[in-house]
């Protein structure tokens, strides 16, 4: 996947010449988790720029080149470094085209590694987008695969909407096929990964290929079923998720951000007002806990995993 975000940067700096990207350590260096490797040297200091520590300064300065003509890409080298530039995200870049009665469009795009896995502590393994998606006037995006990270950062960097591009840390390193010539799905579309009738499993970035490993289990007993990936989790594709729950008759959704607040809780709302009478049994959560994240020797128990997934798919088919 860091190789994909790496070539929609280049293709879309190639592609037009207002495309620039600002974030910590992201010229020489390539960024901490090397995405941007061998774009300074292609481009130059003067669209590759390396910014100094303070996130609040690096969206400032992308909201002022926006408003220039630019389409900036920002990026936040961990997810819990993203809360000074709360202030500059929320009170400004979502607010703007509305302020501004729609005559002026902030196209900024804002990368952040996202989630655990990796081993880190708090304040680099954070899953802060329900932050985002409760803010209006922001859309929020997060591949699970090289070419939906290929596809979506191109689209991202298009839109005249301000974007935050969620990346999972732990995804970085999976192999996929990717090809740059295929015609993009809808940003805004989720995709439905796995066929099936025994019950819908609905998930995003890193926890895509733990649900199709919960599947494959499910799948050797004779119990097949359907999951969905959001891709896009402002605006939610909550049509896909509804016609698929109709067929089923049940719902799981799973995240890694802790549950009370998330977009499970939300995205269940809206399954269970417009498909109430074809559920069988409740919706269920499948997150983090509702504390901090824990040291790494702890995640693998606070993340959701396979065995919980499978707990939840015996509970909600009891009924």
């Amino acid at each position: 996947m860091a190789h994909a975000l790496n070539a929609g940067l280049r293709t879309a700096m190639e592609a037009d010449d207002k495309v620039l990207l600002i974030g910590e350590d992201i010229g020489s260096l390539g960024g901490v988790f090397r995405v941007t490797d061998g774009l300074r040297q292609d481009f130059g200091d003067e669209r590759v720029v390396t910014a100094p520590l303070g996130e609040a300064g690096i969206v400032g300065s992308a909201i002022g080149l926006a408003m220039a003509g630019y389409r900036p890409v920002c990026e936040i080298q961990f997810d819990g470094f993203v809360f000074p530039a709360m202030n500059q995200i929320v009170t400004q870049l979502a607010k703007y085209r509305h302020r501004s009665e729609g005559r002026v469009s902030l196209p900024v795009v804002i990368r952040i590694p996202v989630g655990g896995g990796i081993g880190a502590i708090e304040h680099h393994s954070e899953s802060p987008e329900a932050y985002f998606a409760h803010t209006p006037g922001l859309r929020v995006l997060c591949p699970s695969n090289s070419q939906d990270a290929y596809d979506l950062l191109g689209q991202a960097i298009r839109c005249d909407d301000p974007v935050l591009f969620l990346e999972p840390k732990r995804s970085y390193w999976a192999k996929s096929d990717l090809d740059p010539s295929a015609a993009p799905p809808d940003q805004d579309r989720a995709r439905i990964v796995r066929r099936g009738d025994a019950l819908t499993l609905v998930t995003y970035g890193a926890l895509v290929p733990v649900a199709l490993q919960a599947a494959d289990v499910l799948a050797a007993e004779g119990r097949e079923i359907e999951v969905i990936d959001l891709r896009s989790l402002s605006p939610i594709d909550d049509q896909t998720v509804v016609a698929s729950v109709r067929r089923t008759g049940r719902l799981i959704i799973s995240h890694e951000a802790s549950g009370s607040g998330g977009l499970g809780g939300e995205l269940a709302a809206r399954v269970q007002a417009q498909a109430f009478y074809e559920l069988e049994a409740p919706i269920l959560r499948v997150t983090g806990y509702d504390t901090p994240y824990p040291a790494s020797r702890l995640e693998e128990n606070w993340l959701p995993n396979v065995d919980r997934l499978l707990e939840a798919s015996d509970e909600i088919l009891k009924y």
